[in-house]
């Protein structure tokens, strides 16, 4: 199965709030050159700071992110991404997540459900081995991945947006453990852009 890309992992390692953290506190975050994009919308700073406290709530609750997906009735991985910032958190999941991991502030819940969340990485991720394997896996399967979708969808692309991510792990024939990573995304179909269907054509003068 395709292997997963290098924004949907961030829960498999320490190094994301550590990376957060040096992004902004670093020299390059603040004095950047034109062609560096910083998002002054975001405080870095803030986030990484309320990631920190909330994975430190959720260990003191003793809870793996199949037990929290579990009673947040989300994937793994999308509550994973939900802790550390990368979605956000709806009321309804944000009633659960009090329940399931009660030490988490109220403040924090509130920015977790109020504030859009900055979906981006670090590039220093690849840089972690078990980061870069996947990234690695997707991008070297990525011409036959594609291939197999134009063949059996048609011309277009899976949703990323539209999208279930789920970790698992499953014993191979010699008793060895392995990793099952799924995708499963809405087909995009990419269309005819017909005169006809658009419905906010550009002036001329």
């Amino acid at each position: 199965r395709p292997a997963l890309l290098e924004h949907y992992i961030v829960m498999f390692s320490t190094r994301p709030l550590q990376l957060l953290l040096k992004r902004a506190d670093s020299f390059r975050f603040f004095n950047a050159p034109s062609s560096f994009r910083s998002y002054n919308s975001v405080n870095a700073t803030e986030v990484a700071e309320r990631v920190s406290r909330v994975l430190a709530a959720k260990s003191s609750a003793n809870l793996s992110y199949d037990d929290l997906a579990a009673s947040l009735g989300v994937t793994n991985t999308y509550a994973a991404q939900i802790l550390l910032g990368q979605a956000k958190l709806t009321p309804t999941t944000a009633q659960k997540l009090k329940i399931a991991i009660p030490s988490i502030s109220e403040t924090d819940l509130e920015s977790m459900t109020n504030d859009f969340p900055m979906r981006s990485f670090d590039e220093d991720i690849l840089k972690e081995p078990n980061v870069f394997r996947t990234y690695e896996a997707i991008t070297h399967n990525g011409e036959a991945i594609k291939a197999i979708i134009n063949e059996q969808c048609g011309d277009g692309i899976m949703s990323a947006i539209d999208f279930y991510l789920d970790v698992g792990t499953t014993t191979g024939k010699h008793g060895e453990k392995r990793v099952v990573i799924t995708f499963n995304g809405k087909f995009l179909p990419f269309i005819e852009q017909t005169a006809d269907d658009n419905s906010a054509p550009s002036p001329r003068d």
